[in-house]
C-alpha cells in the first residue's frame, strides 16, 4: 500500500521555524520526486518547493527561496522540508505529493496530476 504520511505542522510566531516531513511507503523512493504544496484559504493550490531523488535537483518558489529548505533522507524514505524565518502569508495546508521518473521542475509543471498525494498539515503563523 502506497503512503505519504505528512506531519509537522503546527501554530508558530512570525519569524519562527517548522520542519515538515513527508515520510513515503510502498514504492521506490529514489525514482520520484516529491513535493510540497500548500493551499491558503480561498486561494489555489501552489507548489512550494520539489525534489528529484533520483539526482536531487531541487525547485523553491521564490516567495520562499532563502527560507525554506528541502531535503531528502534516503535510508528513511521521508523528505523534509525545514522553513525559516515564516511569514503570516505561509500560513496554509501543506501537502506533500510524489511523481515518478521527473525531474523536480517538469513535476511543477505538471501539477496537480500527480502519482500519489498525502494528507495535509496546517501550518499557522501568527503575526
Amino acid at each position: 500500500e502506497v503512503q505519504l504520511q505528512a506531519s509537522g505542522g503546527g501554530l508558530v510566531q512570525a519569524g519562527g521555524s517548522l520542519r515538515l516531513s513527508c515520510a513515503a511507503s510502498g514504492f521506490t523512493f529514489d525514482d520520484y520526486a516529491v513535493g510540497w504544496f500548500r493551499q491558503a484559504p480561498g486561494k489555489e493550490r501552489e507548489a512550494v518547493s520539489v525534489i528529484s531523488n533520483g539526482d536531487g535537483e531541487t525547485y523553491y518558489a521564490d516567495s520562499v527561496k532563502g527560507r525554506f529548505t528541502i531535503s531528502s533522507d534516503h535510508a528513511k524514505n521521508t523528505v523534509y522540508l525545514q522553513m525559516n524565518s515564516l511569514k503570516p502569508e505561509d500560513t496554509a495546508v501543506y501537502y506533500c505529493a510524489a511523481h515518478a521518473f521527473t525531474t523536480a521542475r517538469a513535476m511543477v509543471l505538471i501539477s496537480p496530476d500527480y502519482d500519489y498525494w498525502g494528507q495535509g498539515t496546517q501550518v499557522t503563523v501568527s503575526s
